[in-house]
């Protein structure tokens, strides 16, 4: 599914997505096709457009291209999907940044506007660039929908609260109904940080988690690893706070595909590390 690529336009668009069709068939691209086929018969683009975004919306496809003669009608009617980030892009540069920053699923194409070579630049452009998560993960969720019932989990030490750790529990609550923290033991708290560690006590640690209203549930678990808590606990989305990207984290801690991985980016100058080290500076 992530190699597969769906197509669609309206009359003015239908020699460009030929074109389009067959370069990407050249670049071993799985694409669908949904038409129209004949450019002398007009259409109404917000039909291919719904259709389209329908697909995306759902998640049958990752990816989507539509064209029309300006790419704005295309552009208007798929952005009535909660899902969908249909982007209008008329040049490389705005090709690239939409997939950075705003982790589009769409590209909408004005035939009368970019030529061929012009549009397929674009489209390379587009779908060789990755979404640059950090800061822009917090704005893109802000308008993704997000299913009923979903349960997000997170973990850490969480030794001692910071503004960094309020935030991250602030966007994972966004994500579902309910959200699970895990939290290591003391003894596993102390393998990984040393024996200085941790300040306060796993049982103190739940309890200020626990007060906190938009986390639902606190989980000790004992090893240094969530795997297995989270296993038990089955969530639809994992959400994990740090500098990697959602797929580093799904490789290394071996997430099925079935999971949701969000990453939070780090709080600048937020961490109980620097917390730690500014009370030892001013005792």
């Amino acid at each position: 599914m992530n190699n597969l690529v769906v197509l669609a336009a309206d009359h003015n668009g239908v020699e460009l997505k030929r074109v389009i069709y067959d370069y990407l068939k050249s670049k071993n691209y799985n694409c669908i096709d949904l038409g129209p086929f004949d450019e002398k018969t007009s259409v109404d683009y917000v039909d291919y457009a719904l259709q389209l975004g329908n697909i995306i919306n759902s998640g049958d496809s990752k990816r989507g291209i539509l064209i029309c003669g300006t790419g704005v009608g295309m552009s208007i009617a798929v952005n009535r999907f909660s899902n969908v980030r249909g982007s209008l892009v008329h040049n490389l540069e705005i090709a690239t940044l939409t997939r950075e920053h705003n982790d589009s699923n769409v590209i909408c194409l004005g035939s009368w506007i970019t030529t061929q070579i012009q549009s397929l630049q674009i489209i390379d452009g587009w779908l060789m660039t990755s979404f640059g998560e950090g800061r822009h993960v917090k704005r893109i969720e802000k308008i993704s929908e997000h299913k009923p019932n979903n349960i997000v989990f997170t973990n850490g030490c969480f030794d001692i609260l910071h503004t960094g750790h309020i935030e991250l529990l602030k966007f994972s609550k966004r994500l579902g109904d309910k959200l699970i923290v895990a939290i290591n033991s003391d003894d596993s708290v102390r393998k990984l940080k040393g024996n200085d560690r941790p300040i306060n006590s796993q049982d103190d640690r739940k309890a200020l988690l626990e007060s906190i209203n938009f986390v639902d549930e606190v989980i000790i678990f004992d090893s240094e690893s969530p795997k297995q808590i989270r296993e038990q606990i089955n969530p639809n989305i994992v959400v994990r706070g740090g500098e990697f990207t959602a797929d580093e984290i799904r490789e290394r801690d071996n997430i099925p595909n079935e999971i949701d991985i969000k990453i939070f980016p780090l709080v600048h100058n937020r961490s109980t590390s620097e917390v730690i080290r500014k009370i030892k500076n001013n005792g």
